[in-house]
């Protein structure tokens, strides 16, 4: 990258393209995506003539996610200096964002796409990163994956034969006991959206339902593994998550 200043540690940058932000230091796992525009904290700094591979340790500003950066996919673009400032909605700007939301998710599942471990922007999802790209397209930011939007979200209580509680916009998770490890979007009467594997699930975006009257493989798999319900009621400050 030309005329760019020093990528000193715990400076803050915006990204001109998408960057794929991995689980480790080494190795192929993507533990997420940054999609062009969103900012970046350099947790380690990034030296001008990187060995080739190098990775670094950053921290994505809106949701306050760590991961690993290549040094190359970097320095290759225009970053510009930034400042992260969130923007903290209402309950209520919350609500009246919603019908956006899901036209987005909507839309994202018009779109040819693919499960993707680690995906969080067009086309390709993984089911945590479908969630935080639709509310992030209409500004609202919740955390990435979806145990920590589990918590985040306040608790709507839900089973699969009483689901009168639900509003179209929450969302729905599922997973074990000890943690939710799926999550989708409530569009009304019991049925999600989400984009699920295709161990499991339909290996892409799709709509399922809790209701027991659906015993498609799929919808029987993750009403087994039914954990509960949240609704989106802030945003999220940025603050990393356990």
């Amino acid at each position: 990258m030309t005329s760019t200043p020093s990528l000193a540690a715990f400076s803050t940058w915006r990204l001109t393209c998408n960057t794929p932000g991995y689980a480790q230091r080494h190795g192929p796992e993507l533990a997420t995506q940054a999609a062009g525009g969103r900012l970046v904290l350099l947790l380690e700094a990034v030296p001008p003539d990187p060995v080739p591979g190098t990775r670094q340790r950053v921290r994505l500003a809106e949701d306050g996610y760590p991961c690993f950066m290549d040094c190359r996919h970097l320095l290759d673009q225009q970053l510009q200096p930034a400042r992260y400032q969130p923007s903290l909605l209402s309950t209520a700007a919350i609500q009246m964002r919603l019908g956006e939301v899901l036209e987005f998710a909507h839309q994202a599942m018009a779109t040819e796409n693919c499960y993707l471990l680690g995906g969080t922007h067009s086309p390709n999802y993984d089911c945590s990163g479908l969630m935080q790209a639709a509310f992030a397209h209409v500004g609202v930011w919740i955390p990435r994956d979806g145990y920590q939007q589990e918590r985040f979200c306040q608790p709507v209580s839900t089973r699969a034969d009483d689901f009168s509680l639900l509003r179209p916009g929450d969302l729905i998770f599922f997973g074990t006991l000890k943690k939710c490890t799926h999550v989708g979007l409530h569009l009304g009467q019991g049925r999600y959206m989400h984009s699920s594997s295709s161990s499991h699930g339909h290996g892409r975006i799709a709509i399922d339902s809790i209701h027991p009257r659906d015993a498609t493989p799929v919808a029987s798999h993750y009403r087994r593994h039914l954990r509960g319900a949240g609704r989106v009621v802030r945003c999220h400050d940025g603050a990393t998550l356990p």
